[in-house]
């Protein structure tokens, strides 16, 4: 019975079905929020377990073909043997790090398809960080407080979790699907009823939940309607190439605007969820007003009007650029080496995402980009000509200009990363005569002849008041 529904509710809205099921599910969230607020807050953290593992499964059933619910299953039950059987040990932590991200990789390699798919793969990259993460707080648990950072110090695990707690934090319906990435720990104070404005009671967090929520609603609709306009299909197509070289450029700039919408989206609708329940709760601010943004994937505001690459990149996917800083890229300080931690993380970024090429060259392309644009800040901080230049009457112009360069190169790297093949995106940058990759090496060789001629060298006397 379901199914022909689906496929009617599909074809009248024009999308895939398992479009279609998986907007459905993340908004199933918010009935299944006020379930637990109603009637299970006050219920037994055993309880609270159970419905947040049953009602994660039903999701993933719901979306999935049953016998594919069995892979989160197992990588469940394995992670928590590695919890119970090897402790809290490096030897844990490397095992859990290896058998997840091989899990993943293997699916990738018999899953993948030229075009994107929503599958079971997509929530289990996200549940392959969970339990990775998982693995590292347990063992950060077992060190003394002096040896962790504050940040490793709010999520390490003190106790040894029980299997129905890993499967609550695991199938979780506000994270299961499409992430955000949240702590056990932070879980478990959920299920304690701490997570609240009000600890102990109901958090006031219904105005806040329906903001995120009617916020989400806008990037899809934009999405909706625009998203047709601007399909990946289009690149390939003769007529594309038959366009001038200004309009190809304008077409990267636009689509990659309105396509990453599908992705705000789901964020903010999913952050509601979280905010509904009580998990997106942080704490107070210097005003003592409630703070909800502890599961924000997204930084609206800062993501719209920054013109600066990486402030998009700190504005988009919060969660999970955060758990790889702080899992891959702080531990990999016995390297050294700023750089080959930073190389290693993107590396790492890019195999989570899949096995296609298009993944390793965006985020090359990021790792290029982003050391091209620090240099040229750091350039113009420190040139007084050029400080003057930015803060002048010119800015707005500047401002126009950046933004157009900033959106025009952020469309750049995401076109391999959404082709995902080799022949593919080697078309679509060959028509664009690989504009991204002249301008951001031609940049990397010549800013320091520029930071020569625009800094003025430091004195002595400057050298011994810094």
């Amino acid at each position: 019975m379901a199914a022909p529904l689906m496929e009617k509710l599909s074809e009248y809205l024009g999308s895939p079905e398992p479009a279609v099921r998986l907007i459905l599910s993340i908004l199933i969230g918010y009935p299944l929020a006020l379930v637990y607020r109603r009637f299970l807050f006050h219920q037994s953290a055993f309880v609270i377990h159970l419905f947040h593992t049953l009602t994660g499964l039903s999701l993933a059933v719901f979306n999935f073909a049953g016998s594919q619910v069995y892979h989160s299953a197992l990588c469940i039950v394995i992670q928590f043997l590695f919890l119970r059987l090897m402790g809290r040990t490096v030897t844990g932590v490397l095992s859990s790090f290896i058998f997840q991200m091989m899990y993943l990789l293997t699916a990738y390699y018999y899953t993948a398809t030229e075009e994107y798919d929503i599958k079971w793969t997509m929530p289990h990259c996200v549940l392959t960080l969970k339990l990775i993460g998982l693995s590292f707080d347990y063992y950060d648990g077992g060190k003394e407080p002096s040896q962790l950072s504050a940040e490793q110090k709010s999520s390490a695990l003190l106790a040894t979790p029980s299997f129905l707690e890993v499967c609550g934090f695991s199938y979780f319906y506000g994270g299961f699907l499409v992430g955000p990435q949240f702590t056990l720990r932070n879980y478990l104070r959920l299920v304690n009823r701490e997570m609240s404005d009000s600890p102990g009671h109901v958090p006031n967090s219904g105005i806040p939940a329906l903001k995120r929520f009617c916020l989400g609603l806008v990037f899809l609709l934009i999405f909706t309607i625009c998203g047709p306009y601007y399909p990946d299909s289009y690149y390939l197509t003769d007529e594309f190439e038959a366009q001038p070289f200004w309009y190809r450029c304008v077409y990267i700039l636009l689509w990659a605007k309105v396509n990453l919408y599908k992705y705000v989206s789901c964020w903010l609708i999913t952050e509601g969820v979280c905010i509904l329940s009580g998990l997106g709760y942080n704490g107070r601010s210097e005003k003592g007003e409630a703070q909800w943004d502890s599961c924000a994937n997204m930084r609206v505001w800062l993501y719209e009007t920054t013109p600066f690459f990486t402030g998009t990149i700190n504005s988009f996917n919060i969660n999970t650029n955060a758990w790889v800083a702080r899992h891959i890229f702080k531990r990999l300080k016995f390297l050294g080496n700023k750089m080959a931690s930073q190389i290693s993380t993107l590396f790492f970024l890019a195999i989570w995402h899949g096995l296609h090429s298009g993944y390793l060259l965006c985020f090359s392309m990021e790792f290029i980009i982003v050391n091209v644009e620090r240099q040229a800040q750091a350039m113009v901080k420190d040139s007084p000509m050029l400080t003057a230049v930015a803060d002048g009457p010119l800015y707005p112009l500047l401002y126009v200009v950046q933004q157009f360069i900033h959106w025009l190169f952020m469309g750049y790297p995401l076109v391999p990363f959404c082709l995902f093949t080799y022949d593919k995106w080697l078309k679509v940058y060959s028509s664009v005569y690989f504009c991204g990759h002249i301008f951001f090496v031609t940049a990397y060789l010549i800013l320091p002849y520029l930071r020569k001629a625009l800094v003025p060298r430091k004195t002595k006397s400057d050298n011994k008041n810094d």
